[in-house]
């Protein structure tokens, strides 16, 4: 559905990846819809991270709505550098600029810590940590152009709430806290140019729940208001993760305590023994559990 009154997208170019299901689909055709010109990327994996179907991003393509000339489809990986700079080569042959990257791509497998394999393993530094980072790389110069440049990156409540995590899954875990740190630090790199970057942490069912048929909730597209608006001109915060589930959003980021002068005073409870602290663990822990 078009949007014509809405112009804030509208010349802005967009590399999202991800993007030929669930909640990278859903991106893309909201970009679209507003005017966006957008490079959606794919290789094609299956839930696990393995192999590769290049044609799926390109049958993705084919049956969304964009314009003649603001799609393209992009099948490669981004698991090297070499890849990760020829998207952006990609993008910028094409459309000129880059303004938006928004990397959603991602995996999840449950190995319990036993049984752990360093193919699961690689996978999971692959799309959380290379990818991000080679992408970042090479985007910068050009997102250094931009009059509003936006980043997001993709983490998960599984990861950042200990009430939420899950047995089998510190690979997937170990890789959406790494995208919080490159968060962070990419805020503070990108802030005196104007880059802004934040993360979404997404509630929705799709593949990597096994859900083959729409869900009657928890919908890939309750999510995409939260993206867009960081994906905008109208977000003015940078290293801040929106969390998103069922049409709801919360914003949230890991903040320092009052009066803490670091790295050297903590501003907090002082001890001089491993006894002292085990005498006052109940005054040094400055967390409730619900």
């Amino acid at each position: 559905m078009k949007h014509p009154a809405d112009k804030i997208f509208k010349g802005k170019v967009a590399i999202v990846t991800g993007a030929a299901q669930g909640l990278g689909r859903a991106y893309v055709q909201a970009l679209l819809d507003r005017g966006a010109c957008v490079v959606a990327s794919d290789l094609g994996t299956d839930r696990a991270g393995e192999g590769a179907d290049t044609g799926l991003m390109a049958e993705a393509a084919r049956t969304m709505l964009a314009d003649e000339g603001q799609l393209i489809a992009h099948g490669g990986r981004l698991d090297h550098e070499a890849d990760c700079r020829q998207l952006v080569e990609l993008t910028i042959a094409r459309f000129g600029a880059l303004d938006i990257l928004i990397h959603n791509a991602g995996w999840v497998a449950y190995e319990a810590i036993e049984e752990l394999e360093d193919g699961s393993l690689e996978r999971a530094l692959d799309i959380n940590v290379r990818a991000p980072l080679w992408l970042s790389k090479h985007a910068w110069p050009y997102l250094k152009k931009s009059s509003s440049a936006r980043v997001v990156l993709t983490t998960s409540d599984r990861a950042m709430y200990q009430r939420y995590a899950q047995p089998g899954l510190a690979a997937y875990a170990a890789g959406k806290m790494a995208q919080l740190g490159i968060m962070n630090a990419l805020s503070m790199e990108g802030e005196p140019h104007g880059i802004l970057v934040n993360a979404v942490s997404p509630v929705a069912k799709t593949r990597m729940w096994g859900i083959t048929q729409p869900p009657d909730d928890l919908k890939p597209e309750s999510v995409v208001p939260g993206v867009l608006y960081l994906a905008s001109p109208l977000c003015r915060d940078t290293g801040v993760i929106l969390r998103a589930s069922n049409g709801q959003f919360t914003a949230t980021r890991f903040c320092e305590n009052p009066g803490v002068i670091y790295p050297r005073d903590l501003a907090r409870v002082h001890c001089a023994s491993m006894e002292d602290i085990a005498r006052q663990w109940q005054g040094i822990k400055e967390f409730l559990d619900a």
